[in-house]
């Protein structure tokens, strides 16, 4: 299944736990118990053989290989390696940094920003130019573009809407699942539609999409698990990071990273039609600048 992993190299994952934590989802639950031990503990995999491993989590040597595999390592002596790296590259990780309920505010934000940065670097580190770069021809070149997203999703689909608009590229965003339908089924082929979700099973997010795509339009998801739903119905998937705790559930934990592709989105936008952003982007801030100083 390395095929399914983004950023990668030498057939590797590029961010190994960024990867764990991208795939647990749609791991079976043997694996999903091994995973969990990877992204508690990456260095306890880069202190043990497989055996010591198969004794600590209390599975067969065969069943560790087959997760190896499903996490896109060639198995479990590629897995230990590439963690080691990681490990020795951002010794950091093997620091616990979930948040307590009794931690000062001093560690609150000392580990809400590591989370944050993590999510960012690991995101980054996933993120194909080759796919963004076609992700920006076709929302260049096409007829409508659609963004949905719900929640935490829903406000970054409203800020991929106001970016494009400061460079004079309207775009349509839908929080709700039943205008996002009703928009899908109008769409056709040479249109872009941009689905944000997490997990990559949010319904109201994957119908619109799905429909989207049998009206012939182009789909773009931005989800932190690209084995889900969502991607298998993409024409491109690009992947976010970001770490759950207790008091920073995935679709909070994931916000940043989305807001990351949404930002290169716009860069690359902006590059890509660069006279017409510049005109706009002089234009709007002229409009808002004679605002202000009236007021």
């Amino acid at each position: 299944m390395a095929d399914l992993m983004t950023g990668t190299v030498d057939g590797e994952p590029a961010s190994p736990v960024a990867a764990v934590r991208a795939v647990l989802p749609s791991l079976t639950p043997a694996a999903q118990s091994i995973a969990r031990i990877i992204l508690d503990d990456p260095g306890l995999v880069v202190r043990s053989t497989i055996t010591e491993f198969s004794v600590v989590s209390g599975t067969s040597e065969a069943t560790i290989v087959r997760t190896a595999r499903a996490l896109g390592f060639g198995g479990y002596s590629q897995m230990r390696f590439a963690l080691a790296a990681a490990v020795a590259k951002e010794p950091e990780r093997l620091v616990p940094g979930d948040l307590g309920p009794d931690d000062p505010l001093t560690d609150v934000i000392a580990k809400v920003a590591r989370a944050e940065s993590e999510a960012l670097a690991d995101t980054a580190a996933q993120l194909d130019p080759d796919r963004l770069g076609e992700v920006v021809t076709a929302i260049v070149g096409a007829r409508r573009v659609d963004v949905y997203g719900v929640a935490a999703s829903g406000l970054v689909a409203a800020d991929m809407s106001q970016k494009l608009l400061r460079i004079g590229l309207s775009i349509h965003p839908f929080s709700d699942a039943h205008l996002a339908l009703t928009s899908a089924a109008l769409l056709r082929s040479g249109d872009v539609v941009v689905a944000i979700s997490c997990s990559g099973e949010t319904p109201d997010v994957l119908v619109p999409a799905r429909t989207a795509a049998d009206a012939g339009a182009l789909v773009v998801a931005i989800t932190n698990n690209p084995r889900s739903s969502l991607a298998g119905v993409a024409d491109h998937t690009l992947v976010s990071a970001g770490r759950e705790t207790a008091f920073r559930p995935g679709a909070l934990a994931s916000r940043i990273s989305q807001l990351l592709i949404v930002d290169c989105l716009f860069v690359g936008l902006a590059q890509r039609t660069y006279d017409r952003a510049d005109a706009a982007i002089r234009a709007t801030r002229e409009a808002t600048d004679r605002y202000r100083n009236r007021s």
